[in-house]
């Protein structure tokens, strides 16, 4: 059931979003697995992960944005409108944040995964992708990427993510973690968006509600 093996993103959309788009969505998702079942690929690839490629290509300064951005829309027609406004967003965030601090910094290639495990029911997230930026005095903020473009990432959202995140990597200083709402260029940290102690309980309340769900509607099938 991949909803039990979820990464951290498209929990935190499945949370937030409405109910009506959220049965559609775990409609699809129960769509994938009977095809996967059945052998049939579900080919394409995904869209986010080649987007968030390349805008680590252009933070690290092996690439332009805009330029790749061309070259993506020109191999695909169906990235020509939501392409752009991914990358406007990173970019406005990116450039709005190499104007206000003031050391110098850079991204990294740094690799970090992680896995959270929930229960009951039992679940495990999946916490990856990370754009990694270092400082001049070797300090690092590790930046994960949300993408939904019909739901923001709201405050209670960044802190129940922030808390599964540092639950996930608890060697890392809590300080060094970002949620990026990549479309709307907006960041968060722990210190814009303190814990209320409520995360465990918020996160697993909605985990068991969204099992349920999913469990509910491949009754159906």
């Amino acid at each position: 059931m991949s909803v039990k093996n979820i990464h951290l993103r498209k929990l935190l959309i499945l949370i937030y979003t409405p109910q009506n788009r959220l049965i559609s969505m775990l409609r699809d998702d129960i769509r994938t697995e009977l095809a996967k079942q059945s052998g049939l690929s579900g080919g394409g690839g995904n869209f986010h992960d080649a987007f968030w490629s390349d805008a680590k290509i252009h933070a690290m300064g092996l690439g332009d944005l805009q330029a790749l951005l061309i070259t993506r829309v020109a191999a695909s027609r169906q990235r020509s409108r939501l392409y752009p406004l991914l990358s406007n967003g990173f970019l406005l965030w990116w450039n709005e944040k190499r104007r206000w601090v003031n050391e110098p910094f850079t991204a990294v290639d740094q690799s970090v995964h992680a896995r959270l495990s929930l229960g009951p029911p039992e679940g495990v997230i999946k916490i990856d992708n990370f754009l990694a930026v270092q400082f001049g005095d070797q300090s690092y903020r590790l930046v994960y990427p949300y993408f939904d473009e019909r739901v923001p990432l709201g405050e209670e959202a960044a802190r129940v993510g922030l808390w599964a995140i540092e639950q996930a990597i608890p060697k890392i200083e809590r300080g060094s973690f970002r949620i990026l709402d990549v479309i709307r260029g907006k960041s968060f940290s722990i210190a814009d968006v303190p814990f209320h102690g409520d995360e465990e309980q918020v996160l697993t309340r909605n985990f068991k509600r969204i099992v349920g769900e999913w469990e509910r509607l491949r009754s159906e099938y």
